[in-house]
């Protein structure tokens, strides 16, 4: 018979350890601060999650296992260098899901505010800090520590930030005092960039340039600031679970540290921090909308322990915002060679659905295949 309980056990256990952690309201970094030794079993990832089968030693200078790194040259003022500007983006899309630009038009200096915003929020007086924290997505900033606290098989390593810049900005006064004005002027930076993208990607797919702009696909926009502290033992746990995106597209600022890995072809594959770039990766429903021509890639990040490393993502998408439009394939996309391989969703339903089952692993467009 006791075999039969222990489970039952271990999960009352397990959920006391993430309510005390929650109740903290120090997320990560207060277990750092604290200074443990060894990491609370809820962080302890399965072994299965934590194998990393790498790419095989391909030759120098290779790319076969190197995303590509993309010029966009301001975006290109000629016919000749956009159209080789959407081809290069498209090619990646389609066979990365994944690539990172260089000359994007954001200064560098504001990436180094952002980055040091970030920061410091995390760094500041913890008495400030708890002040913002919150696991309600409708207020108007949010700092926890793993959103799927509660329903993933196992805590990340992370603390974050966030709020929605768009379509609805918070003012200085909703944010913290820290990092406030730095999240509005990158976020603006942002939206600047993302809609070229969106032009590109338009471009790539054969449509007319606002195509996918029409759609909606840049009215909102979620910064997230994480903030990765140094752990005692990365080997046992993961700092972002492997996981694809539940947006459009997602603009990532990473520091010096590294760690973010992409699954391609069944190999985890470093994306190497580039000084100055932002690494872009496809989303869920922008693979849904293109019929899996464009692929939402599954990535995660790795413990370390030189930490802390600090990053800052930008997600396309009204992810946690009443939205009643229905999204599909692209009608013109779609003919008798190409089927439509999913089925019409809302954007509201979908995010529901990724929230609930949280990373476990599996893609979520799984949910909505025909």
């Amino acid at each position: 018979m006791e075999s039969s309980s222990t489970p039952t056990v271990a999960s009352v256990d397990r959920s006391t350890q993430l309510k005390a952690f929650d109740d903290t309201k120090t997320g990560v970094k207060g277990l750092v601060d604290a200074g443990i030794a060894e990491i609370p079993a809820i962080f302890r990832a399965h072994p299965v999650t934590l194998t990393s089968p790498k790419p095989p030693s391909s030759s120098p200078g290779s790319s076969q296992f190197t995303i590509p790194t993309i010029d966009l040259k301001g975006g290109g003022t000629d016919a000749i260098t956009r159209r080789n500007l959407a081809e290069k983006i498209g090619d990646a899309a389609e066979k990365w899901g994944f690539f990172q630009v260089i000359n994007h038009g954001i200064p560098l200096d504001v990436l180094e505010r952002m980055k040091e915003g970030v920061r410091g929020f995390h760094e500041q007086d913890t008495q400030v800090k708890k002040g913002f924290y919150s696991r309600d997505p409708a207020s108007k900033m949010v700092y926890s520590s793993n959103f799927d606290l509660f329903s993933s098989p196992a805590a990340n390593w992370r603390d974050t930030l966030g709020c929605y810049t768009a379509p609805d900005p918070p003012t200085s006064d909703d944010l913290p005092a820290v990092c406030g004005e730095i999240m509005i002027e990158y976020s603006k930076e942002v939206m600047k960039l993302g809609k070229l993208l969106f032009e590109l990607l338009s471009e790539a797919l054969g449509l007319n340039s606002n195509h996918l702009k029409d759609m909606d696909c840049t009215n909102s926009l979620l910064l997230l600031g994480h903030y990765y502290p140094p752990c005692p033992q990365p080997d046992l746990t993961l700092g972002i679970t492997k996981h694809s995106d539940n947006s459009f597209l997602t603009l990532l600022l990473q520091d010096h540290i590294g760690g973010l890995q992409v699954l391609h072809e069944q190999y985890w594959v470093d994306v190497s921090p580039v000084p100055g770039a932002l690494v872009v990766n496809v989303g869920d429903l922008l693979q849904l909308i293109t019929n899996d021509k464009f692929i939402s890639v599954e990535h995660r990040v790795l413990a370390n322990g030189a930490g802390p490393r600090i990053s800052v993502a930008c997600f396309f998408s009204s992810y946690l915002m009443a939205n009643p439009r229905v999204y599909g394939p692209i009608k013109e996309l779609l003919s008798e060679q190409n089927l439509p391989k999913y089925r019409d969703t809302t954007i509201t339903e979908y995010s529901k659905f990724y929230r609930s089952k949280g990373f476990d692993g599996n893609s979520g467009l799984l949910y909505l295949k025909i």
